[in-house]
């Protein structure tokens, strides 16, 4: 049973097994609640938190209890009309505005790529390798995460292995699995080179510098500035942006890692992307996701985009010697 077990584990993504561990503990230990329960006890469960966790966090505790009921040979009692209608009901009564993450603007990644680069330069000088690599990986997070759209820990996720780039034309990374890739049938993302904040001289420069040939891409750093071998954790990827942000100088509690995915969406859509082409680049599979990531407010000025409806051909120019971004 060993080897099933394996397959069956692996079937389900780690951080979905942590949270579904979590939320029975929540319901045995801290509501005091027995497994396995009733459509009624998922009733008084719902009612004891209604308004104290949001309605996202509850439907995920009623998928922990439905999964732990069907692998222990149980009915789901979660699936019930009660269940439902209660979950409507907490609904209207505790209406919660979805909070999202403020896009970030291509001004504003042209001025913390500017900070970046300039820190960068200043460690060459000083001979201060710890924080060339440093500001290195710094840059290549922020345009690769940018241009290509991806979430957190696909970035924590990209390794050289699955990643060919060439200087002047473009880079492909290849996902085994992405929140999207139901079916785990692996995912080819393509990025072409840009004539400025280039997120394939970007990537080679960093692997240059840190001398990857395998492994994670965006390998976690030590105090003495060597690297670990090992993937930087999604969630460390916050406070990265953050720190970034507020030292170029910007207002960075507004941004999370989605911001650079916002940010890119805001601009693809600015600039006459279809939101087709805009989900087929970015990975999306209904019109829903897609369209809570685009921010129609924004507008980027002095930026051309030459077939913008072919995410390989996108060209970036300047229309004078600065970008003018108006918000």
């Amino acid at each position: 049973m060993e080897k099933a077990d394996r397959y069956l584990n692996a079937g389900t993504r780690e951080n979905t097994r942590k949270s579904y561990r979590a939320a029975i503990e929540h319901f045995e230990v801290t509501w005091a609640g027995y497994l396995p329960t009733t459509a009624a006890g998922v009733v008084r469960y719902l009612a004891e938190y209604a308004g104290k966790l949001s309605v996202n966090t509850l439907k995920q505790r009623l998928a922990a209890l439905a999964q732990w009921h069907i692998t222990q040979g149980f009915p789901d009692p979660t699936k019930t009309p009660d269940v439902r209608q209660m979950i409507k009901g907490i609904r209207l009564v505790h209406p919660a505005q979805v909070k999202q993450a403020a896009p970030l603007l291509l001004k504003h990644l042209e001025q913390s790529v500017t900070w970046l680069e300039g820190e960068a330069a200043s460690a060459i000088e000083r001979a201060d390798y710890k924080s060339l690599m440093r500001h290195r990986r710094s840059v290549a997070i922020i345009l690769i995460g940018f241009w290509r759209g991806f979430r957190g820990d696909e970035l924590a996720r990209l390794t050289v292995d699955n990643t060919q780039a060439i200087s002047g034309e473009g880079v492909t990374f290849y996902l085994p699995y992405t929140k999207s890739d139901r079916q785990h049938e692996g995912t080819t993302f393509h990025t072409p080179a840009l004539a400025m904040l280039c997120p394939v001289e970007a990537y080679l420069n960093w692997i240059t510098v840190a001398g990857i040939a395998t492994g994670p891409v965006f390998q976690r750093i030590d105090r003495w500035g060597n690297l670990s071998g090992r993937g930087m954790q999604p969630h460390s990827l916050i406070p990265l942006l953050r720190r970034i942000l507020r030292e170029a100088g910007l207002p960075a509690e507004l941004y999370s890692s989605h911001s650079m995915r916002r940010g890119f969406a805001t601009w693809a859509s600015a600039n006459g992307w279809y939101i087709k082409g805009l989900m087929s680049y970015v990975g999306w599979k209904d019109m829903t996701s897609a369209l809570r990531y685009v921010d129609a407010s924004a507008s980027f000025a002095g930026i051309a985009l030459r077939g913008a409806q072919h995410p390989h051909s996108i060209e970036i120019k300047r229309a004078s010697s600065s970008l003018a971004d108006t918000d």
